[in-house]
């Protein structure tokens, strides 16, 4: 955490938020926290600049994915991490194609929380672990092997501008930031985008995120993502 980092909490329950709170405080105490128990409270403090906005998806008066849009749009500036019960993979990715820079459930163990938070305000998207358990899909043992033997020489495949897209991507960033920053018009963008999606075989950004994992895409191209943890055997 940086000192003098502004972060805003909006969750209904009380002491979540004060747990959350603490957390954030024990380990930069100079860390300003602001909260709102609901999207409706939280527009009292628009205006305000804040780096991080952790949030859940079922509150009163604003639920799922318009919650989380609404709050993008009032603060645009701001990281949004949902922080949620909700643990079913199709919400995760639901969440991150929507703009969420982060997921992380409230089943969460705080010392991962602190490392997932730290990782979105590096730029990068934590993906926790029920990401990447589809519904219905089986494992075998090979496909991780299989996954690593593809990642080295995949992104050989793209022009050096559909890298630099594909890195701010996986970053979470929106079309008109990855425009501005690389220096193309956006409808560029989503050409290149499109591109990136037919090599890895996905139609949307979540699917891509999930893609990428697959393939260790964020080794393969030095780009900051937060491995899944092991499973205590």
């Amino acid at each position: 955490m940086n000192p003098g980092m502004r972060v805003l909490l909006i969750d209904d329950h009380p002491l979540f938020r004060e747990g959350l709170k603490g957390l954030l405080l024990g380990l930069e105490p100079s860390v300003q926290v602001e909260q709102a128990g609901s999207i409706d409270m939280a527009l009292t403090l628009q205006g305000q600049a804040f780096d991080l906005v952790l949030m859940d998806l079922n509150m009163p008066g604003s639920q799922g994915m318009e919650a989380l849009l609404r709050t993008k749009a009032l603060f645009e500036a701001a990281a949004v991490v949902v922080v949620s019960g909700d643990e079913s993979p199709s919400t995760i990715q639901s969440a991150i194609q929507h703009g969420a820079a982060g997921y992380v459930p409230k089943t969460t163990d705080p010392s991962v929380t602190i490392q997932a938070l730290r990782l979105v305000l590096a730029q990068g998207t934590y993906l926790p672990p029920e990401a990447l358990r589809q519904p219905g899909a089986t494992e075998t043992a090979s496909a991780p092997a299989a996954a690593a033997a593809a990642a080295p020489s995949w992104p050989k495949e793209l022009s050096p501008r559909q890298l630099s897209v594909l890195r701010c991507l996986l970053q979470g960033k929106p079309n008109k930031v990855i425009a501005r920053e690389i220096g193309i018009a956006e409808g560029t963008v989503k050409a290149h985008l499109w591109a990136v999606y037919q090599l890895l075989g996905v139609s949307n950004r979540a699917q891509a995120m999930y893609r990428a994992h697959e393939l260790q895409l964020f080794s393969a191209l030095d780009t900051p993502q937060l491995a899944p943890l092991a499973p205590h055997p």
